[in-house]
């Protein structure tokens, strides 16, 4: 089905595309969003609006990302499974098409334990990988998941995370198997620290096929501190940190360490553009999105192609 997402038709014609993220206020706080946007346009294909991330009350991920369009960005749209059933989803998504959002990520979503409304009903009538698959029979089939027609189809282009860093590691694979098996278009994954791994983890999707039937988006966070490297290699899941990359950061001078950071990521992401199947990069420069031209300029992926 045709679709108006441009980051479609780059994945299509062959370009390393590089996509951002935004996340949004805790409020209605439409400039502090605006601020963030201004650093991105221009050096990112599409960017990433979360949806209530670590389960914390945010602005809507549809409102934030319909503001973005406004802006001149073409947003991607997130939607977890935590906060919504199947019939608040669709709705939402045809909410979100006419708005003119086209693209959108499929997640689980953090538990509420970790966010500031613990003891909130969680509601996960489906996962990520139904969710897909409801995405996709919208869109292609022109129908809603009972199987009434629908007026109006949504052409998102849809998108999923994955993680090649959970344990268990063999089963990572089959589980982009089932992801692209229910209909997904594009992949992010988790932020890349552990690069041999992620290798390991690419040539297993590229033995199998797997990068002909999706597009693969490297993830990558640049590190602004030493108490960031050793927070996320000890406390965030799914995320390997080297104790060399800890090393580096700490080897390197206070007043140099965030540039140290920018260096690693740029480093990181010149690896990532020789890695046989990867599509592209995920750059979640989380509140440091003032550095994201810094980056892409540095990393050779500017300009960003018409």
């Amino acid at each position: 089905m045709s679709t108006d997402s441009r980051l479609k038709r780059l994945l299509e014609a062959g370009e390393f595309v590089v996509t951002g993220e935004c996340g949004p206020p805790k409020g209605a706080n439409v400039e502090k969003l605006e601020k963030k946007a201004q650093c991105l346009i221009g050096y990112v294909d599409a960017v990433n609006v979360t949806d209530n991330q670590t389960a914390i009350v945010r602005m809507s991920s549809i409102g934030a990302a319909a503001l973005l369009v406004r802006m001149g960005l073409e947003p991607v749209m997130q939607m977890v499974c935590r906060d919504r059933n199947r019939i608040a989803m669709q709705s939402d998504i045809f909410g979100a098409s006419a708005l003119g959002i086209c693209n959108m990520l499929c997640l689980s979503g953090d538990h509420q334990k970790f966010g500031n409304h613990a003891a909130a009903k969680n509601v996960y009538d489906v996962d990520s990988i139904q969710l897909i698959d409801i995405v996709r029979r919208m869109r292609d089939e022109g129908k809603v998941e009972c199987g009434d027609e629908i007026d109006g189809v949504p052409r998102m282009f849809i998108g999923a995370a994955a993680n090649p860093f959970a344990d268990p590691f063999a089963f990572r694979v089959a589980r982009l198997g089932k992801k692209i098996n229910a209909g997904v278009d594009f992949v992010q994954t988790q932020c890349i620290y552990n690069m041999d791994k992620f290798k390991a983890w690419m040539r297993q999707v590229v033995d199998r096929g797997l990068d002909q039937k999706v597009h693969i988006l490297a993830g990558v966070t640049p590190l602004k501190s030493l108490g960031m490297a050793r927070y996320m290699a000890k406390n965030v899941s799914g995320i390997e940190l080297p104790d060399a990359l800890i090393k580096r950061m700490k080897d390197a001078p206070k007043e140099s360490r965030a540039r140290e950071g920018i260096q690693i990521c740029i480093e990181q992401i010149q690896q990532l553009r020789s890695i046989p199947g990867v599509h592209g990069i995920h750059l979640m420069a989380i509140e440091w999105e003032h550095k994201v031209p810094e980056i892409i300029k540095d990393a050779g992926l500017y300009p960003r192609p018409a």
